[in-house]
């Protein structure tokens, strides 16, 4: 694949994109209920169990722990 056919990224053509959002009315793709468990990272419907990632969680980079051997090692997301 030749540099010239990589297309700039479009989300609007990437489909439908399920989102926990704070402040707002979530009904659960699976059931259709509004109860919610919310955690870090992800929303889980009270009564279903479907997980939805938090849309605030896009906008912040996250961390990771990587145990190599005895010590943790945290991991940026972001780094380059």
């Amino acid at each position: 694949m030749s540099i010239a056919n990589i297309r700039e990224f479009d989300p609007a053509k990437r489909g439908y994109h399920a989102v926990y959002r704070e402040n707002e009315v979530n009904h659960c793709p699976g059931c259709g209920r509004t109860h919610w468990y919310v955690g870090r990272a992800l929303a889980e419907c009270g009564f279903c169990a479907t997980a939805l990632p938090l849309m605030e969680s896009y906008r912040q980079g996250a961390m990771f722990a990587t145990t190599h051997r005895s010590k943790p090692q945290w991991v940026s997301r972001n780094a380059a």
